[in-house]
């Protein structure tokens, strides 16, 4: 079984609002990810917020601990509830395709322009707990490297929704989908 994880604890301080919340063709960014995990996970849980359409995560260990904070919490939350595997994406992963299991599996594994989508094997939990409560930098690429994740390319680069101007970009790609 996959959980499947929309990671939404950061700050949105470039795009200079709450992110999560912004529309993209009529629909919050948030609500377009859980949509997009829910279409092909078992189960879908937000990280990182305290309200959201399905069951929310706090930030593990704690919050501003980055992407691996919410990979954490996820991967935690899996493993306990006796899943698998965790699919992640961010709040603003858009366009993410059809067929993102298929892309990433087997697990580990992640999205090359993206490491934030990625499918990682509930046995990873011990390595990004390590990095997480070690000196070291919180780094999405160093967890993929530790646990020996591969980087995939996918088909069709998802977007990334950082700005307000990425936003209007997506919004003139996709046409209002």
């Amino acid at each position: 079984m996959i959980l499947g994880a929309v990671l939404a604890g950061g700050l949105s301080t470039r795009f200079g609002s709450d992110k999560a919340l912004a529309e993209l063709g009529g629909r919050t960014l948030l609500a377009r990810a859980v949509d997009a995990l829910s279409g092909v996970c078992e189960t879908v849980v937000v990280v990182g917020r305290d309200v959201a359409s399905v069951q929310t995560l706090p930030d593990w260990p704690s919050a501003g601990m980055g992407p691996l904070g919410g990979i954490a919490a996820a991967l935690h939350h899996a493993r306990d509830a006796g899943f698998s595997e965790v699919l992640t994406c961010a709040v603003d992963s858009v366009g993410m395709g059809d067929d993102l299991i298929g892309q990433l599996s087997p697990a580990p594994s992640y999205c090359a322009d993206q490491p934030v989508i990625g499918l990682w094997p509930v046995t990873a939990s011990n390595a990004v707990d390590a990095i997480l409560t070690g000196d070291g930098r919180h780094s999405m690429r160093a967890f993929a490297e530790r646990i020996g994740a591969r980087a995939v390319r996918f088909e069709s680069k998802p977007a990334n929704i950082n700005t307000p101007a990425d936003l209007s970009a997506a919004e003139e790609r996709s046409h209002g989908l």
